[in-house]
């Protein structure tokens, strides 16, 4: 009597997926193998070492806020004024993008509760097209001061990006201007803003309101900065300093206030805005 033969299905070889897939993690910063379910449950930090592995905008939610956020402007679309193409279209790209992230664009902004206390919360969606801010995102930035500014807000704002968006052209670059020029504002009302920077925070959006808040905090070695280190050592020919662009290079040298563990970051800012807010109602 012969034993019945098991028919295995035929996989694609795309499809093939090693044993512990989504089950077992490799640390960036020690290399250890840690369980996903190690890393989620202590938001993407590694318990070893330390290291701080990029978390997405909807987890920093959860982490920052008391409950869910009340989302403001999610109706605000991109359009595709330069009809843009690079063998994919822009609006392909977006399209892609939205079903990614379950975004609507490269930022979430609204109102949120931190430690009981309401603020004006923005958090840029890095798997967004790079974080890249275009005319939504920046139109979300200066919308987000303005709000802040109506409803007497502190605004607390995390920043994770790669520049303006190519795919808008000078269009992008203008949303800097414009995103300042709501924030001078604000400043007027004095309100409190904290502006977090995470990795990575570069080009237009480090170049205009990163590093404009009332106290600037980052995560430890995120890359923050505005040209890319070999663009800025191919065109004034030296060799960078080791650790340049790193947040603890930039705290060495004033650039940034603070450098906060991501699971500190809720005490610290909520810490930090009791005592501006303290100080504003003095004045």
């Amino acid at each position: 009597m012969a034993w019945p033969e098991k028919t295995l299905p035929i996989t694609d070889a795309s499809e093939k997926r090693s044993l512990g897939a989504d089950v077992f993690r490799l640390c960036d910063g020690c290399g250890q193998t840690l369980t996903a379910d190690e890393l989620a449950a202590m938001f993407e930090v590694c318990g070893l070492c330390g290291h701080h592995h990029k978390l997405e905008a909807q987890r920093w939610q959860r982490l920052l806020l008391d409950e869910a956020l009340d989302p403001w402007d999610a109706h605000l679309l991109p359009s595709d004024p330069l009809r843009f193409t690079d063998g994919r279209t822009y609006k392909e790209r977006v399209a892609a993008s939205q079903k990614k992230t379950k975004s609507s664009e490269a930022i979430d902004i609204g109102r949120g509760r931190m430690e009981g206390r309401t603020v004006a919360y923005g958090a840029f969606v890095f798997a967004f097209m790079g974080g890249s801010m275009g005319s939504v995102v920046g139109e979300k930035v200066t919308r987000l001061f303005e709000r802040a500014v109506e409803e007497e807000l502190p605004v607390v704002l995390l920043q994770a990006s790669g520049g303006a968006r190519m795919q808008e052209g000078i269009l992008s670059l203008m949303q800097m201007a414009k995103s300042v020029s709501a924030l001078e504002r604000f400043r007027k009302a004095r309100l409190p803003f904290i502006s977090v920077l995470l990795h990575p925070t570069t080009g237009g959006v480090a170049a205009s309101f990163a590093f404009l808040g009332d106290v600037v905090i980052a995560e430890p070695k995120a890359q923050i900065g505005f040209a890319g280190a070999r663009v800025i050592e191919n065109t004034i020919r030296q060799t960078l300093p080791p650790g340049f662009q790193r947040s603890e290079f930039l705290l060495d040298h004033g650039m940034i206030d603070a450098i906060v563990p991501r699971l500190e970051m809720k005490a610290k800012i909520a810490s930090l805005l009791s005592h501006l807010s303290s100080a504003r109602l003095r004045r």
